[in-house]
C-alpha cells in the first residue's frame, strides 16, 4: 500500500503538477480513510480490496459527527482521484467510488455592494485624507471604477497594459482565465479618468524601462493583493458582507441584468465560458424583484390583516 501511495503522490506532483497544498489535502483525506479502515495500522490496508460499502460507511460516520457536505465532497474527490489513478494504471478493474455521489452544496448568492455605496466610496477616496498623495488617491478611485464599471476580475485588472487601452475606439482588451482575451467597451468618462491617471503616474513616478503596466504602485505593476487591500479599505463603510474586488464584479453583473441587459451579453462582458455561470445573477435580480414586491404590493404590506387559516 505504501508503495502505491508514494507512486500516486509522485504522479500528482510531477505529472499533473498539482499544488503542494492540494497534495497535502489529498494525503490527509486518504490517510484518514485508511486509519478509519484499520485503526493504528493504516499501512496494512489493501487498497485493491476497498469496496463502495467501505467508503459509504466512512462518509456516514463523518456525517454523524457533523462534518459539513463541502468537506465530505472534498474527501470523496480525494479518494475518487486516487482510485481513478489505480484504475488507469491497471491496479484495479473497478473503482469503489463509481457509485458514490458527491453531496450537493447549495451555492450562496454572490455578495453585492449597493450602487450608492460605490459612489460614496469613490467620493470618499477623492475628497478625503489630505495627507495622501494625489496620484495614490487617483489610483484607488480608478481601481474601484474599473472593477465596477467593467466587471473585471482583479487578476484581469492588474494584467492590463497601456497598449490594451484604445482611446480612439473606446475599448480595453482584457486577458481572462486560461489567457482567453476579450474586448470590453469603456465609457468616455472612465477613459478620461484613465488618461488623467496615466499623466499623473508618469509625471510623479517615472516609468521603468520597458514597463507598460497600466496600474503601477511604487514603480511596479500592481499586485492582486494590493488591489484587494485597496478595495477592502475603500468599501469599509459598505453593507456588503465581503468587501472584495469580486463583490464589485457581482454588483456589475447584477446591475446590468436589473437594467435590462441580455444575459448572453453579460456573459460575454464577464468572460464566462458557460452561460450557467452567469445565470446565478438572475437569482439576484429575482431577489430584488421580490423585495420590491414585498415592500410595495398591498397584499404583502398588509399581511397582518389577512384572516388566519381555519384549523378545521
Amino acid at each position: 500500500m505504501a508503495e502505491y501511495l508514494s507512486e500516486y503522490f509522485d504522479y500528482l506532483r510531477y505529472e499533473l503538477n498539482r499544488a503542494t497544498l492540494t497534495i497535502e489535502a489529498y494525503q490527509t483525506d486518504i490517510f484518514q480513510f485508511l486509519e478509519w479502515l484499520s485503526p493504528g495500522q493504516p499501512e496494512k490496508v489493501e487498497l485493491e480490496s476497498v469496496t463502495s460499502s467501505d467508503v459509504r460507511a466512512w462518509l456516514a460516520s463523518m456525517a454523524k459527527m457533523g462534518i459539513i457536505p463541502r468537506t465530505l465532497r472534498r474527501k470523496i474527490i480525494s479518494l475518487r482521484t486516487l482510485f481513478k489513478w489505480m484504475l488507469k494504471t491497471g491496479k484495479i478493474k473497478i473503482s469503489p467510488l463509481r457509485d458514490v455521489p458527491l453531496p450537493k452544496i447549495p451555492k450562496p448568492l454572490p455578495d453585492l455592494v449597493k450602487p450608492q455605496e460605490i459612489e460614496d466610496a469613490i467620493k470618499l477616496v477623492e475628497e478625503n485624507d489630505e495627507k495622501k498623495d494625489e496620484t495614490i488617491k487617483l489610483l484607488e478611485s480608478l481601481i474601484i471604477e474599473m472593477l465596477y464599471t467593467l466587471g473585471l476580475r482583479r487578476a484581469e485588472l492588474s494584467g492590463i497594459n497601456d497598449a490594451d487601452v484604445s482611446f480612439s475606439k473606446g475599448e480595453i482588451k482584457v486577458t481572462g482565465k486560461r489567457s482567453k482575451q476579450r474586448v470590453v467597451p469603456v465609457p468616455q468618462l472612465l477613459l478620461q479618468k484613465i488618461e488623467g491617471w496615466q499623466k499623473s503616474r508618469d509625471a510623479h513616478h517615472p516609468r521603468l524601462e520597458g514597463e507598460d503596466a497600466l496600474l503601477t504602485l511604487k514603480g511596479r505593476r500592481i499586485s492582486h493583493a494590493q488591489i484587494y487591500n485597496i478595495v477592502h479599505k475603500c468599501l469599509a463603510n459598505s453593507t456588503a458582507r465581503k468587501k472584495s474586488p469580486h463583490a464589485l464584479r457581482h454588483s456589475f453583473a447584477s446591475g446590468m441584468l436589473n437594467g435590462g441587459a441580455e444575459i448572453d451579453a453579460v456573459r460575454e462582458f464577464l468572460g464566462h465560458a458557460s452561460l450557467a455561470t452567469t445565470q446565478i445573477y438572475t437569482h439576484i435580480s429575482l431577489n430584488e424583484i421580490k423585495k420590491a414586491y414585498s415592500g410595495a404590493h398591498p397584499r404583502e404590506k398588509n399581511k397582518i390583516s389577512d384572516p388566519e387559516p381555519s384549523e378545521d
